[in-house]
């Protein structure tokens, strides 16, 4: 059902030209809104969930980025394809466990997914390569602001807009990227990182989320308050703090290869040779193999050109995707497909160069 999408989203993430950071992989912002006057979803039946999901699929079937997009009820998705949805960000771990009246709408572009009967009735969330708090929130302010037009927002002048989940009130906006981390990983500094951004209020977790691994370095770091802020104080805060980790990430690369530049030469290299050459590989060890591919690009080993193939297989390897569509496939024989992925893409990857 998904399988066209897939193809697409892959295709497109392959040719991308578009500019990646050395520490940012991408930024996220989602906002929560429910609907005056209808239960949460966690509160409402089966009827008024399905009325709800009719509502808001009239009104995203109207508005230009959605009603080209793909339309997926979650109870029409084999589980499978809800894995692959999630590795792709475009859905939730909790929306993955749902089944009637809940649902995702995912634009054209594949930009902007939105959520229905997750944990609030909305879950509007948009995605971009690279440090782009300030740009995407113009971009998801509009689109919030035409679904206003049309869908009645539960709202209160006192608490600002209304949510399931009290942690969520006012804004109702999580903002996050995703970082990639190795310099402060392997000089033994992320838990220094995580206390004193825990301390700031922000949320630091793994590639998908709570509850998720910072397999291959990279974590997701995301405010944890939106009442009493502002959208504007909420993104500035984020970004202030997200600028002295990449400061402290650089610095710590730098260090760890000065006092440390063998060992260094010899993981990068290591990790190279056995993605080049691998037969049997999981997902886990193949994430941190390419995180070390990815920080050889930062070091100038390897060319820049290749950060987004890099990118584009921290995706593509992931259990879900190397499955679909065959469901059945047995563990060994997924690591067999896996590694022979990363065989194949790496014959595009040049000899590593540590003379620079």
């Amino acid at each position: 059902m998904i399988e066209e999408l897939i193809k697409k989203a892959s295709a497109k993430s392959a040719k991308s030209t578009s500019k990646a950071s050395s520490v940012v992989i991408s930024s996220r912002l989602r906002l929560a809104r429910n609907l005056r006057d209808c239960p949460f979803p966690n509160r409402a039946d089966i009827t008024q969930k399905r009325e709800i999901l009719s509502n808001i699929e009239a009104v995203l079937n109207h508005t230009s980025c959605m009603k080209k997009g793909n339309f997926f009820k979650m109870e029409e998705l084999s589980s499978l394809e809800r894995k692959v949805l999630v590795e792709r960000h475009w859905i939730s771990r909790e929306l993955s466990e749902m089944e009637e009246g809940s649902a995702v709408s995912i634009s054209s572009d594949q930009l902007c997914s939105v959520m229905i009967n997750e944990e609030d009735h909305l879950r509007i969330q948009f995605i971009k390569n690279g440090f782009n708090l300030n740009a995407l929130w113009k971009t998801v302010n509009d689109f919030d602001d035409l679904l206003e037009d049309k869908l009645p927002y539960a709202f209160s002048r006192k608490f600002g807009y209304l949510t399931a989940c009290p942690t969520n009130l006012g804004t109702g906006l999580r903002a996050s990227v995703m970082m990639h981390l190795p310099g402060l990983s392997i000089s033994d500094n992320i838990e220094k990182v995580i206390r004193a951004s825990n301390q700031l209020g922000l949320a630091v977790r793994g590639l998908f989320g709570e509850g998720s691994d910072a397999s291959g370095h990279i974590y997701q770091i995301s405010n944890q308050q939106t009442l009493g802020e502002s959208e504007k104080d909420i993104l500035d805060r984020l970004a202030g703090v997200l600028k002295n980790i990449i400061e402290h990430e650089l610095n710590g690369r730098i260090k760890y290869y000065e006092n440390n530049k063998e060992k260094l030469i010899d993981m990068i290299s290591r990790s190279y040779g056995i993605l080049q050459s691998a037969h049997l590989i999981d997902s886990d060890e193949a994430m941190n193999h390419l995180s070390f591919i990815r920080m050889a690009i930062d070091l100038g080993v390897l060319p820049e050109e290749f950060r987004r193939l890099i990118d584009f297989l921290f995706i593509e390897i992931q259990p879900g995707h190397i499955q679909y569509p065959d469901s059945n496939i047995s563990f060994e024989l997924r690591d067999i497909k896996r590694a022979q992925i990363l065989r194949n893409n790496f014959k595009k990857l040049p000899s590593l160069n540590f003379d620079k």
